[in-house]
């Protein structure tokens, strides 16, 4: 197989990165926006020792998972991935992504319970951060990155968010351009307005615009006021000044330009605040479903539960009626600030929250002797160091519950649990991210 052959491939699975892939000769080829089923005509556009990646010169067959895509851009910006194929077929992918990984690299197998999908395919998303930039006639834009890379894709209305957001950041956009705002340029680390951020309470309605810029300006005050003026249910609009060349969005130094600096939501039960920086599941109704798996892992009631990077506190306050206490451990001082308000204004005198890296509080925590009934870990998609579990099986709770957005990370970690007296006894699938690559999962893992 050389570079621009073009080949007869069935497409047999998905990968979870989204491509499809089908074996010619022997060696695996990866397509991009194929359905397990298809049989295509392949050109050949890269070829590597043991595999190859390709792309659809023509649809043969169609795959019966194989649906019309109705988004202008899929399969230019970096969203989406899996706009063509049935979402029951998104799911079983998205299922076997999870088994694949804990029996492949944690050589685990957990009793698997059916995956948990997401009552809403379209609009499901609390939260919206969109790059601006020029186009190539000079005009500001706003849309999302195209897949590895900084080039912004233009996008009105994007089919994961909500359509209100759709009609901010155009009034937005027609703002910057009536007080001529400047937009940062990347390459040259020029211009002011850099990102458009915007965060709504699924229940309340509740919203809040952030905007990241390289520094504050009268121009953005203006718009600021413009914009609550024209949409009510703007509760507070934020100023973040990054200044930095890089690609972290958001800065360290946060301004109110006008209203609250946080937005309120209910999760679980609790009313819960949230600034920009909180972590919060972009999928409200979702994330609840898959707190409860949690709870019913976790089997909390008048237990001690620890919960490590706790975030806001949503998920151990959704266990804290029933807990005898909890605690809770985050790197992000807002986060905790918020932690801490969510339990006062909830009532909930059981739960404490202290400010520190997760592997840090546990090992402190260890030391001052705590003894957890049951641990959760919520990490980032890098998984757990060593350090906090390590802490954790020091501190040997009954039960671990892990809730992760990587399955890879996630049996990696359990795996290492596995080998230091933890056994991996059931696993769940959760999709809080539908026609994306994205799905999360929660583990129970019992001491033996």
């Amino acid at each position: 197989m050389e570079k621009n052959d073009v080949i007869r491939l069935e497409i047999t699975a998905l990968t979870n990165e989204g491509s499809g892939v089908g074996r010619h000769d022997g060696m695996a080829v990866f397509v991009p926006f194929t359905a397990v089923g298809d049989i295509i005509s392949c050109r050949v556009v890269k070829v590597l020792k043991s595999y190859a990646y390709g792309r659809v010169e023509e649809l043969l067959t169609p795959s019966v998972d194989r649906i019309q895509n109705d988004c202008p851009v899929f399969g230019r910006c970096g969203g989406c991935s899996f706009r063509h194929i049935d979402y029951n077929a998104e799911l079983a992918a998205k299922e076997g992504f999870v088994r694949d990984a804990f029996s492949r690299i944690g050589g685990l197998s957990p009793e698997m319970l059916p995956i948990c999908g997401s009552e809403a395919q379209y609009g499901y998303r609390n939260k919206l951060q969109m790059p601006l930039s020029r186009d190539k006639d000079g005009c500001a834009v706003c849309g999302f990155f195209s897949e590895r890379s900084h080039n912004v894709i233009p996008v009105e209305e994007c089919l994961l968010q909500p359509k209100e957001f759709a009609d901010i950041t155009a009034f937005v956009m027609e703002q910057v351009k009536t007080l001529r705002i400047s937009i940062y340029n990347e390459a040259k680390h020029e211009g002011v307005l850099r990102h458009i951020f915007l965060r709504r309470g699924h229940y309340s309605g509740e919203v809040c615009l952030c905007l990241v810029a390289r520094r504050k300006t009268p121009e953005l005050a203006r718009l600021a006021k413009s914009v609550m003026s024209k949409f009510p249910q703007i509760k507070g609009v934020m100023l973040n000044i990054n200044k930095e060349k890089t690609n972290v969005i958001l800065g360290d130094e946060e301004i109110v330009l006008c209203g609250s600096a946080v937005i309120s939501d209910t999760m679980c039960g609790n009313t819960v605040e949230l600034s920009p920086r909180s972590f919060y599941q972009v999928n409200t109704p979702a994330a609840e479903n898959l707190y409860r798996q949690a709870a019913e892992f976790a089997e909390p009631c008048g237990k001690t539960v620890l919960d490590l990077y706790c975030g806001a506190g949503t998920i151990g306050l959704s266990m804290a009626n029933e807990s005898k206490n909890v605690i809770g451990a985050e790197i992000v001082p807002e986060a905790v600030e918020n932690a801490k308000a969510n339990a006062a204004r909830n009532g909930h005198a059981n739960a404490e929250f202290i400010c520190a890296d997760a592997g840090q509080a546990a090992k402190a925590l260890a030391e001052q002797g705590l003894k957890p009934d049951v641990i959760v870990l919520d990490p980032p998609r890098k998984g757990c160091d060593e350090a906090t579990l390590s802490a954790c099986v020091e501190m040997s709770p009954e039960r671990i519950v892990m809730i992760s957005c990587n399955a890879a990370t996630a049996a990696r970690d359990c795996k290492w649990l596995g080998e230091h007296g933890y056994k991996a006894v059931k696993l769940r699938a959760f999709d809080l991210f539908p026609r994306t690559t994205h799905v999360e999962c929660v583990v129970l893992l019992e001491r033996l």
